[in-house]
């Protein structure tokens, strides 16, 4: 007879599951994945390293579904962050302040999840949730350029621009953040550029360009 099981061990099976992806993601907020070994995180959750295994068929399976939950929950805090009545401007600033605070919260957990050299199945979820960021700020654009607050422009091309921006700025190799002292500072500039840089009129130089 085949083995069913029953509610009680489907439920307990649930619970190891969590406390697994719960001890995996606070070893990468810590120390990023290289410090989130298979032994450490079954250590961390109280279970044996085969019990590990068990849930995930590997390491990069593990690592994929923290990565796919803490970036859902990043991107979910900037589209809650960009919604409201406010102005296409407002909500555009909002945004930027919000992805970038959270990010300098937690400094080792956002580089781990925009810049850390990944295992390729990591490095899918962590391309999937940069074109939901790209999305959420070209739908923005498209508003405020609807509502007469942006000039005309290329919003795949802007929004894709901003989330490169704000990543390098925040945890790239060339960012100030990671030796910064005021955190109120870098997220000022970071929305002036952004802000600059969507609202501005182009040059004559590149509008004569675009219409060639």
């Amino acid at each position: 007879m085949a083995y069913r099981p029953t509610e009680r061990t489907e439920a307990r099976r649930v619970e190891v599951r969590e406390r697994i992806v719960a001890a995996a993601t606070r070893l990468v907020a810590q120390g990023g994945y290289r410090a989130a070994s298979v032994s450490a995180v079954a250590e961390r959750a109280g279970v044996a390293t085969g019990s590990v295994y068990r849930h995930f068929p590997s390491k990069a399976g593990l690592f994929a579904e923290v990565f796919r939950r803490a970036s859902q929950h990043e991107v979910d805090a900037v589209r809650a962050a960009a919604s409201g009545e406010t102005s296409a401007l407002e909500r555009l600033a909002t945004a930027i302040e919000t992805f970038a605070r959270r990010a300098l919260r937690g400094r080792r957990l956002a580089w781990a999840l925009l810049a850390e050299p990944v295992d390729p199945a990591v490095e899918a979820q962590r391309l999937r949730f940069r074109e939901a960021y790209r999305d959420a700020f070209a739908e923005l654009l498209a508003d405020g350029i609807a509502r007469g607050e942006f000039p005309e422009q290329r919003v795949e091309v802007v929004a894709a621009a901003l989330v490169g921006a704000i990543g390098e700025a925040l945890v790239g190799p060339l960012s100030p953040a990671r030796d910064a002292v005021d955190d109120d500072a870098v997220v000022d500039a970071l929305i002036a550029f952004c802000i600059s840089s969507v609202t501005h009129e182009e040059t004559e130089h590149v509008r004569h360009r675009l219409a060639v």
